[in-house]
């Protein structure tokens, strides 16, 4: 089992109120409900890992999207935005 850890954070009352409603709409504890957010802050991260950003571009460079000529496609922008008429 991993060993737990303890931080303690210092909020205004506002903040604190806004976290506890929150938490509250959730059916979560405070402490909980930090914990998740801390998780999701951590996920949204940049990764250090080249593994993993190599992994990623594999997996991009999988897909196959349509292109076209630039000067083709922002003419037909230009044209379909009301600017340029049909």
């Amino acid at each position: 089992m991993a060993m737990s850890n303890r931080l303690q954070v210092f909020l205004d009352e506002d903040e604190f109120r806004e976290i506890q409603r929150i938490a509250r709409a959730r059916r979560l504890t405070v402490a909980e409900w930090v914990r998740q957010a801390l998780r999701t802050a951590f996920e949204s991260e940049p990764s250090r890992d080249a593994a993993r950003k190599l992994e990623t571009v594999r997996i991009a460079h999988r897909h196959s999207f349509p292109t076209g000529d630039i000067e083709e496609m922002l003419g037909e922008i230009e044209r379909y935005s009301g600017r340029g008429g049909p």
